[in-house]
């Protein structure tokens, strides 16, 4: 199979053993009766390149509406058009949503996402009113979806391709960390925030961070983000 499809083919469990399925035209199909002698076949869907689009469905949070392109937006109310590209997320996942929910109800203020992926909370944000927004990623796929997602909703933010473990961060009102509960506590001792959003883990986590105490927890699903203040 690997000199037959040098790009890659697929292995699947069946009850008969291990099944290997390769994406290939006639041709392909021809190579693989040469060399196996029994082989099966069926047709790709003709949907097959836009078949992704049904894992990213809109959300609407309150006045806020967040979804992808190709889904219509409402009428009335504030609208966050996000097209993912390869960086993760159009708003549906739980962490995104509970994080949306948190910074709906916190004072408006300088704001970072630090993981900003396709740039939804930073976005929204801007949205809302917070000014400036600062939006950090390591992934520059991510950096690129955000930077055309920003650009696709008319709203400006100071991008930045960086390591939030060791390069600087700015000092800000809000900080915004949806990534992971190991993540978001060994970067707390490096955030110069007033008011901390932290998600990316489950609700049986619950983690404590250097100089930040807890005000508010919101769960969804078996997710958690919880509202930290800075201490002092």
């Amino acid at each position: 199979m690997l000199e037959l499809f040098p790009e890659g083919f697929e292995e699947l469990e069946s009850d008969q053993g291990l099944e290997l399925a390769a994406y290939t035209d006639a041709g392909g199909e021809e190579r693989l009766w040469a060399a196996f002698g029994t082989v099966s076949a069926s047709a790709v869907p003709v949907d097959w390149e836009t078949r992704w689009r049904a894992f990213h469905r809109p959300v609407q949070l309150g006045p806020l509406w967040v979804g992808p392109p190709w889904e219509e937006r409402p009428a009335q109310g504030a609208a966050v058009i996000i097209d993912p590209g390869r960086a993760f997320g159009t708003g549906g996942h739980p962490t995104t949503r509970l994080c949306l929910e948190l910074l709906l109800a916190v004072e408006r203020g300088s704001l970072v996402d630090v993981g900003c992926g396709s740039g939804v909370v930073a976005i929204a944000a801007a949205g809302l009113g917070f000014d400036p927004v600062v939006a950090i990623d390591h992934d520059p796929a991510a950096v690129d979806a955000a930077e055309r997602n920003a650009k696709a909703n008319g709203v400006t933010l100071d991008l930045r391709r960086a390591d939030a473990l060791a390069d600087d961060l700015p000092a800000v009102d809000l900080a915004v960390v949806n990534v992971s509960a190991a993540f978001v506590r060994e970067l707390s001792g490096r955030l110069r925030a007033r008011d901390l959003i932290a998600s990316g883990y489950f609700e049986p986590e619950a983690p404590e961070l250097l100089g930040f105490r807890h005000c508010e927890r919101r769960v969804m699903d078996g997710w958690a983000a919880d509202l930290f203040r800075a201490e002092g």
